[in-house]
């Protein structure tokens, strides 16, 4: 049974923590790919010792299929309007995602519903660059990609731009993130709105890039301290609740699974020791957690606390 008291949601209710307010927008939640496709060690035996609370919230047995979500965090501090990885995008083209194919979804309304225009947001933080993290970075206009947010500085780690830079030699194709640095990351480049950073970069002395390599090889996490409030958006550190009580379950997407593994290990137990608050970004409702250490030292495991 899930304990739940207060959600974030994509219609302009905001977490306080101290002085900034974050808020879910969401861009698509509901179900997603076959358990054993999205992790291949998944086995029918977790879900059923934890389906008190991971059914029907997070997984669905008759469907086999995980539920999802896909959202940004807007972030808004005393001097700026901050976007954490900004979804799917409009009208891309992702063949081998009939999900994410040529779709038209209402995410701006949404960040307006929020109390955010494209204009009003001063930089974008991706922590890294596949399609779900960086389409709307960019949108359509008169058959060109232009940049959504017109006014912010995108951040991107230089080693993440690196690794899917299409143009240079050594480029490794992926066949699901075919298009995506044409479309959604180039166009901003071109525009002059990049700025590649390195680990540790902080923004308004409150959010901190910090490394999380393994998914890709420049994935990162953002910690966020407001007082004596503590908060991580970790990206695809983990990507599902059944990834706290078995953190050994690993991704199809993961590049490296055995760093993503120890990046995974120690961002939960940093959450444990230090009453830190998860903002995932792909937790079906309720969305972000507080993290409980249940293992041991030779056999790690967690239990989600669900933020109230």
């Amino acid at each position: 049974m899930l304990r739940h008291v207060h959600d974030i949601n994509c219609c302009g209710k905001g977490l306080k923590l101290g002085s900034v307010e974050v808020t879910r927008i969401e861009d698509y939640q509901g179900p997603g790919f076959v358990s054993t496709f999205m992790f291949p060690d998944f086995r029918p035996e977790m879900w059923q010792a934890q389906k008190d609370w991971l059914v029907p919230h997070f997984y669905d047995p008759q469907e086999d299929k995980i539920r999802t979500s896909i959202h940004s965090w807007l972030v808004r501090t005393e001097h700026h309007t901050i976007l954490i990885d900004s979804c799917i995008g409009n009208h891309k083209e992702r063949p081998t995602n009939p999900r994410f194919h040529m779709r038209n979804e209402p995410w701006i309304e949404r960040l307006a519903r929020a109390g955010a225009r494209p204009e009003d947001i001063d930089f974008v933080m991706c922590t890294h660059l596949h399609s779900d993290h960086v389409g709307w970075n960019t949108r359509l206009e008169d058959g060109r990609w232009v940049p959504t947010f017109p006014n912010a500085k995108y951040l991107f780690t230089k080693k993440e731009f690196d690794r899917w830079d299409d143009r240079r030699a050594d480029y490794v194709h992926r066949e699901s993130e075919a298009f995506v640095f044409r479309d959604s990351v180039l166009p901003v480049a071109e525009a002059g709105q990049m700025e590649l950073i390195e680990e540790g970069y902080t923004l308004d002395d409150l959010m901190t890039v910090e490394a999380a390599y393994g998914h890709t090889p420049g994935h990162v996490k953002i910690r966020m301290k407001v007082g004596q409030e503590h908060a991580l958006f970790c990206g695809d550190v983990i990507h599902h609740p059944i990834q706290l009580p078995y953190p050994k379950v690993w991704s199809v997407f993961d590049d490296d699974r055995v760093q993503a593994l120890q990046t995974r290990l120690d961002l939960l137990q940093d959450c444990a020791e230090n009453n830190i608050l998860l903002l995932p970004t792909h937790f079906a409702d309720p969305h972000l957690c507080r993290i409980e250490s249940i293992g041991t030292s030779a056999e790690p495991s967690y239990l989600p606390i669900w933020h109230r």
